[in-house]
């Protein structure tokens, strides 16, 4: 019989390591807990320990410029849009 793998979400990954970075419980307390394997605790503590300094890196959540640009450009095209449109349904209303 072939058992099937869990597939955790992101935010059970992150309340799990954040527990093991906190260090109120062992590492087989909370893999008995969370019922995952403790090699799996210790792979997500060590992926939330090493990408923690991104979080505060700046830039972060920012588009870069290509991308303000081309959100520029279509902001100005549903301007022109927009006011093509009012301006034929004012001429052909009845």
């Amino acid at each position: 019989m072939q058992q099937t793998r869990k597939k955790h979400s992101a935010v059970f990954k992150a309340k799990v390591a954040l527990a093991a970075v906190a260090g109120e419980q062992t590492i087989a307390e909370l893999a008995s807990r969370f019922e995952v394997h403790p090699n799996q605790i210790h792979t997500w503590k060590r992926l939330l320990v090493e990408g923690a300094p991104e979080l505060f890196s700046p830039g972060l959540g920012q588009p870069d410029k290509a991308n303000q640009e081309l959100i520029a450009g279509l902001y100005q095209q549903i301007g022109q849009l927009t006011v093509e449109r009012d301006f034929l349904s004012k001429r052909f209303s009845p």
